[in-house]
């Protein structure tokens, strides 16, 4: 009974566990990569090269997720934003 109980527990417990979707972006310019871990609204920002992801971060569109790594990090050439990965266009917009 003990194990049927623990069983159900951790079933139970297994969304929380589950893995959110994934934000990243590419940096333009590599350099622009900050060395350290970067928080930009809530979000934790980690870069390795050009490749830059996150985890965590507030409820906000995309696109404005976008300029704000712009604005600390510089131009991007891909951004995806908790699993939403944003058009060439959109793209341009964040880095105008």
């Amino acid at each position: 009974m003990r194990a049927l109980l623990i069983a159900a527990a951790l079933f139970a417990a297994a969304p929380a566990f589950a893995q959110s979707p994934s934000t990243s972006a590419v940096l333009v310019d590599a350099a622009r990569a900050p060395a350290a871990r970067a928080i930009i609204d809530g979000a934790s920002w980690n870069c390795t090269g050009a490749t830059c992801t996150a985890t965590g971060g507030a409820n906000q569109p995309a696109t404005r997720a976008c300029r704000r790594v712009v604005a600390r990090f510089g131009a991007v050439s891909s951004f995806s934003y908790k699993g939403i990965a944003l058009t060439a266009e959109q793209i341009a917009a964040c880095n105008a």
